[in-house]
């Protein structure tokens, strides 16, 4: 485990002690805990960006396709 040092503002600091007295956490534990909570929340916002990146990408070519397909002369068939 690694140890850090870190400035808090005081009313959250003073949150955090009140709710840390009714819930019989340790500060430690509570802060891994949001930090495990706030990483995860990140890696849905980046995935969603990339996600959004490579659907812009493909989204031109898709309608290309999609425009090439309706323009094709099926004949007498029925689809």
């Amino acid at each position: 485990m690694k140890s850090i040092s870190l400035k808090i503002d005081d009313e959250i600091f003073g949150e955090t002690e009140k709710i840390l007295s009714r819930i019989k956490k340790t500060r430690t534990r509570y802060i891994n805990d949001a930090l495990d909570s706030y990483n995860k929340q990140q890696r849905r916002i980046l995935l969603e960006q990339k996600l959004k990146y490579e659907s812009d990408l493909v989204k031109k070519d898709s309608l290309d396709v999609l425009n090439e397909f309706e323009r094709m002369d099926y004949g007498d068939e029925t689809i």
